[in-house]
């Protein structure tokens, strides 16, 4: 196998590299910066330049290497490109080839152009190796256009109320996606210390995105009476929240898309927007690979498998580390994914 499933992480032998290892190693190619699968200790990183600085914000100093997609990189014969997975900014796949074959790694993607992140490109190979956070039937995105009206709609019914707007967003990646729409229906957006440190670390590497102001004890709470928030998913529920009543708080997620989870969550109101492909977009960037073999990770990894290969396709599920990030807004919450669960066992 060019590249092998270890305790370590996705090893290629022949290179003598891993592919977002989730422990310390000698040389890491990273997709994307993500803590899930950006993980401080090893010695050198390969990723994308636009990845580099969010490293170096996430992890500290380390030795960070940044290059361009589709430049081919020599690994002990083995030659390594990146290509966009349009997940997050600077998202990558990893195409690996050797004598050959070639194997790519697609980290997280999304098919989906959202208008910040270089668009998914399909690459061909022999063996892709993909993420299937959303692997089942039941996710199907709506258009982001059409989430983004909804979002502002809210944000007016708040306003109107004096009610101030939490929206739920990851810190990376998906806060930067509802920027726009948001600054279109405020001239002030508030942002938790950790959405405004990925905004700096963007800005630092001259990415322009409306500005948020960052929420301090300083700021008198009659300024914040119906504002607008953005805070990620560790801070939902914390006394933090408090200072913004009253409040409505609204969760960009995915796992929105289930019934039920809004309540779980205890929220107001539930946006699907998704930093990951849907079940269509699975099957649409699988079928434009051409791969003769698929290993599904991270995700509903077995269903998907399983359709894949009722489908003339063979595949097969591996388990990793992944997707313990707080990235679709669940942290580590079990129940959330309750009847997704469920549902799976149906089909």
């Amino acid at each position: 196998m060019l590249i092998e499933f270890t305790d370590k992480g996705l090893y290629c032998r022949q290179g003598n590299f891993y592919i977002d290892p989730w422990r310390p190693v000698e040389r890491a190619i990273i997709t994307h910066a993500h803590s899930d699968h950006a993980r401080g200790g090893s010695n050198y990183y390969l990723c994308h330049h636009y990845t580099k600085p969010l490293l170096q914000a996430r992890l500290g100093d380390g030795n960070y290497e940044g290059i361009e997609w589709n430049k081919t990189v020599d690994m002990n014969g083995v030659k390594v490109s990146l290509h966009p997975a349009g997940h997050i900014i600077g998202s990558s796949q990893i195409r690996v080839e050797c004598k050959g074959e070639v194997w790519v790694v697609s980290g997280d993607y999304k098919v989906e152009n959202d208008g910040i992140t270089t668009p998914f490109e399909p690459v061909k190979c022999n063996v892709f190796i993909t993420e299937s956070t959303f692997g089942l039937p039941i996710y199907k995105w709506k258009p982001q256009q059409e989430i983004y009206t909804n979002i502002q709609e809210w944000i007016k019914k708040n306003k109107k109320n004096n009610v101030s707007s939490i929206l739920i967003a990851y810190s990376l990646g998906k806060a930067q996606r509802i920027l726009q729409p948001v600054s279109e229906v405020s001239d002030t957006i508030y942002a938790h210390g950790a959405v405004a440190n990925m905004q700096q670390a963007l800005e630092n590497a001259w990415w322009n995105f409306p500005k948020v102001e960052r929420i301090t004890p300083g700021i008198p709470k009659s300024k914040l009476l119906g504002s607008i928030i953005i805070a990620p998913p560790s801070a939902d529920g914390t006394p933090w929240m408090k200072k913004f009543a009253p409040y409505a708080v609204g969760i960009c997620s995915g796992w929105m898309q289930v019934r039920g989870n809004v309540r779980r969550r205890n929220a107001d109101a539930g946006f699907a927007l998704s930093d990951h492909a849907d079940w269509d977009g699975l099957l649409t960037a699988i079928h434009a690979t051409g791969a003769e073999k698929v290993y599904a990770t991270h995700g509903f990894q077995s269903a998907l498998s399983r359709y894949l290969n009722e489908h003339g396709i063979e595949a097969a599920e591996i388990r990793t580390e992944y997707g313990n990030d707080e990235d679709e807004g669940i942290g580590n919450d079990t129940n959330l994914k309750q009847e997704s669960d469920e549902l799976h066992e149906l089909l």
